[in-house]
């Protein structure tokens, strides 16, 4: 059997949960509802899974809070608590197999990028936030002689954790590595479309150790499981990834309900500047097309908008449009595959209607634009690139969410930061220089979370990640996360003399 018919053998053999996790147990709707979750990459149904409306939201945050207020995980000491972390992280690389399935059935992403990287990170990150635990310190306060003042981090409380498709188990990871690691209960909603993984991630998280209630999992629909969390007046904190607009609706909620706090990852165009002085074209071209076809494009800082020095701009474009046909899609389940399927129908609609809008525009196709039928399966899109693209155009302002590029040019610095700034995201940015006072000075007028010299998104655990503009506030990642799952407490002694 070759490696991609064993990979399909596998696929054929794992168990999709179908039920959300409360307080420990599978729970159905209270009325039934439930939803289908589609194989992008075939059409075939997968399984119908519950649909968690208000009535299992509210049963689901009394489980956390009731966990929060009486159950032990608040009250462990750190390093009991990065005990249970770290086995959750090796259960996570135990069943790496199992996990990296889960989110290619689902979502359409390649196996091999979940196996490779998306399990093993998610699971780093549990073990990097356990491991931080016992090396955090609070602080005294320098007060007068007949004061003891303390400054303590302490949990918040019921956090619920909004995470998209693109990346299921990362983002979970993301969001409930930090929260649990803080003394956090959590409630968690998957999106709809790639639920496996987190239904998988709190079975392994009370195999570790995790006590029922600390982690729930309501899968449901957005209008529906989403609403429902954002209006909850006992959720503490709502900590979200995904679009712009969904996530203005959660500031709505918030002053809707309980003023709870709310933390946004959203949408992203995040421009990459090669300038002339660039030595390396073909390896910033290498780059520039990881930047936009990794995960099919499907990538919230996701290197959208190229802009080239005037100089080199022929010259790099065709080293990119050779660099893109090795990110042509395929079956998920084949290991040789680079790219893999758009998540569902509606999605690859979409992106083919900016593909044609920019056509109609006027942007030049040097690359793609094909919509393709793989196993029955119109889900794939073709590596796209356009050129010629104005900072007006539909392509250079919004967000695609797949693979797709805009490329415009500029002909000096001030211009390139000019475009670059020009735009209502301020995700990510990258800068392609070997003129080391260029890339300080790009770097620190740039509009950006993120700023990456000479490569495309970096990013690592020990480093925050997050925008600013309508890409949302707040930080994953690093130690910095903690400050969306905890609370300064002064706690003040008076001494007598």
């Amino acid at each position: 059997m070759n490696e991609f018919n064993d990979w399909k053998a596998r696929a054929a053999q794992v168990r999709l949960r179908d039920s959300a996790l409360i307080d420990g147990e599978p729970h159905e709707a209270l009325d039934g509802a439930r939803f289908e979750v589609i194989n992008p990459a075939n059409g075939v149904l997968l399984a119908n899974v519950v649909a968690c409306a208000e009535p299992e939201v509210d049963l689901a945050v009394k489980s956390a809070r009731k966990a929060f207020e009486q159950g032990p995980w608040a009250r462990m000491a750190p390093s009991e608590r990065k005990a249970v972390l770290l086995r959750l992280s090796q259960l996570m690389l135990a069943h790496r197999e199992e996990l990296a399935l889960l989110d290619c059935l689902s979502m359409g992403k390649p196996v091999m990028d979940a196996w490779n990287i998306d399990v093993p990170g998610a699971a780093h990150v549990f073990a990097w936030y356990g491991e931080s635990l016992d090396k955090l310190y609070d602080q005294v306060a320098p007060s007068a002689a007949n004061v003891l003042a303390t400054i303590t981090r302490v949990p918040l409380g019921v956090i619920a954790a909004v995470v998209p498709w693109n990346f299921p188990l990362d983002m979970a990871a993301w969001k409930v590595a930090p929260a649990l690691a803080a003394g956090n209960s959590v409630v968690l909603k998957p999106a709809e479309q790639s639920p496996f993984s987190a239904l998988r991630l709190a079975e392994l998280a009370l195999e570790a150790g995790v006590p029922p209630g600390v982690l729930n999992v309501v899968p449901g629909l957005g209008e529906q499981a989403g609403r429902a969390l954002g209006l909850h007046p006992d959720v503490d904190s709502l900590v979200f990834t995904g679009s712009t607009e969904v996530g203005k609706y959660f500031m709505q909620y918030s002053a809707r309900s309980n003023l709870k706090q709310v933390w946004l990852e959203c949408g992203g165009k995040s421009p990459n500047l090669v300038f002339a002085d660039c030595q390396d074209l073909d390896l910033a071209a290498r780059k520039a097309a990881f930047g936009i076809f990794f995960n099919q494009g499907e990538v919230c800082s996701a290197n959208s908008r190229l802009l080239v020095q005037r100089s080199i701009h022929d010259a790099f474009v065709e080293r990119l449009v050779e660099q893109a046909r090795l990110w042509q899609p395929g079956d998920p389940l084949d290991p040789a595959s680079p790219a893999g399927a758009i998540v569902d129908a509606r999605q690859t609609a979409r992106v083919m209607q900016y593909i044609q809008q920019a056509k109609a525009e006027g942007a030049r196709l040097v690359c793609g634009g094909r919509q393709l039928n793989i196993d029955g399966s119109s889900n794939f899109i073709e590596p796209t690139i356009f050129t010629e693209v104005r900072p007006t155009m539909q392509l250079a302002r919004e967000e695609v969410f797949g693979p797709v590029l805009a490329i415009s040019v500029f002909d000096d610095e001030e211009q390139a930061i000019a475009m670059a700034n020009e735009h209502i995201y301020g995700l990510a940015a990258s800068v392609w220089t070997d003129d080391l006072n260029r890339a300080h000075r790009v770097a620190r007028r740039l509009n950006a979370g993120t700023v990456s010299v000479n490569t495309v998104d970096a990013l690592d655990v020990t480093v925050p990640f997050g925008g600013g503009k309508q890409s949302g506030f707040g930080r994953d990642l690093s130690l910095h996360a903690f400050d969306k799952y905890t609370q300064l407490k002064t706690t003040w002694i008076q001494l007598r003399s």
